[in-house]
C-alpha cells in the first residue's frame, strides 16, 4: 500500500522543485524528506525521481502518482469538513492571505462580521501568486487571488471584478480616457517579475502595438503611484489599489480587468468554518 502521507511529500517536491524547499514547506529535515520519497519509489515500484545536480524532477510514473495525490488529497480535505461538521462549527480560527486592496475592500469588513460570530480570521498580506502557494502549503485556508492564478487543486469563489486605470504625473498633457498607445514613448512603473499584474500591463501594452519601456518596479502600489507621481514615468493599476496622489485616468475602450476570487484547497469547501468564511467574503 502507498502511505498517503509520503504522497504529500511527493507533492511538495513537485511545487518547490529541490528536496530542501519541500522540506521547508513540510516543516521537515531535507533528509526526512529523502527517507520518505525513497519509501515510497519502495512502495510505488517505479522510480519517481530524476536527480540533477540540486534540483529533482519527475519521472512520467512520479508525474502520474502525483495527479493521484492530488485526487487523494481532496478527497481528505473533503473527509475531514465532514467529520467537522458533526461539530457545531460555530467558533473558530481561519487563516486567510489577500493582496492590500482586497484586505481592505472585503477582508476587513468580513472580519468584523464574522467576529461577532465568534469565528476568528488570522489575516496575512500577500500578492495572488504568494497566497496560492501558501494555500497549497496547507499554511492559510483561503486564498483571495486573481482568477487566472488559480490551479486545478483549488476551487474557486468569484468575489468581484476592477478595471485598470492608467496613472499619469500631474500635469501630464493627456486627458480624458487614455488611448495606451499614446503612451508608447513613456517610461513605465510595473510589477515585479512573476506578479500576474505585471502580465496584465505588458498584454494590454502589447495589444496597443507596443512593448512598455520600463524603468521601475514594485510590488506595492502605493509606492507605484508615488513613483508616478514624483514624474518617474506612467503606470496602470487595479482601481482599488490607488488612492489619489497621482492623476488617474481611464482606459480608453476596452480596459483590463482584474477579476478577483476566493481560493481554497479543492474539497475544504464544505468545511463548516471554511463555508461560513466564503459566504461572508461574496456578502
Amino acid at each position: 500500500m502507498i502511505d498517503p502521507r509520503r504522497l504529500r511529500v511527493l507533492r511538495a517536491l513537485a511545487d518547490h522543485g529541490t528536496v530542501t524547499a519541500a522540506a521547508a514547506a513540510l516543516h521537515l529535515t531535507p533528509s526526512a524528506v529523502s527517507q520518505q520519497l525513497a519509501a515510497l519509489e519502495s512502495e510505488a515500484g517505479h522510480p519517481l525521481l530524476v536527480r540533477k545536480g540540486r534540483r529533482v524532477s519527475l519521472t512520467p510514473a512520479g508525474s502520474l502518482l502525483v495527479e493521484h495525490a492530488h485526487v487523494v488529497a481532496a478527497e481528505l480535505e473533503r473527509a475531514q469538513a465532514t467529520l467537522d461538521g458533526l461539530a457545531s462549527g460555530s467558533a473558530g480560527r481561519v487563516a486567510v492571505a489577500a493582496f492590500a486592496s482586497a484586505i481592505t475592500q472585503v477582508v476587513a469588513p468580513a472580519l468584523a462580521a464574522l467576529k461577532k460570530r465568534s469565528i476568528e480570521l488570522s489575516v496575512r498580506d500577500a500578492e495572488g501568486h504568494e497566497s496560492v502557494r501558501l494555500l497549497l502549503d496547507g499554511e492559510i485556508d483561503v486564498a483571495i487571488t486573481e482568477e487566472h492564478r488559480a490551479t486545478e487543486r483549488v476551487t474557486r469563489f468569484p468575489l468581484y471584478t476592477e478595471p485598470f486605470d492608467v496613472l499619469l504625473p500631474p500635469g501630464h498633457a493627456v486627458s480624458g480616457p487614455v488611448d495606451l498607445a499614446t503612451l508608447a514613448d513613456e517610461d513605465w512603473v510595473v510589477t515585479l517579475p512573476g506578479n500576474p499584474l505585471r502580465d496584465v500591463v505588458e498584454m494590454a501594452c502589447a495589444q496597443a502595438g507596443f512593448t512598455p519601456r520600463i524603468r521601475h518596479n514594485s510590488d506595492d502600489f502605493r509606492a507605484i503611484e508615488a513613483l508616478v507621481a514624483a514624474g518617474a514615468g506612467v503606470a496602470l493599476a487595479p482601481r482599488n489599489a490607488v488612492g489619489g496622489v497621482a492623476v488617474r485616468r481611464a482606459v480608453a475602450g476596452v480596459a483590463p480587468m482584474r477579476r478577483v476570487v476566493a481560493a481554497v484547497r479543492r474539497g475544504s469547501e464544505d468545511h463548516p468554518l471554511i463555508k461560513a468564511v466564503l459566504e461572508q467574503l461574496r456578502r
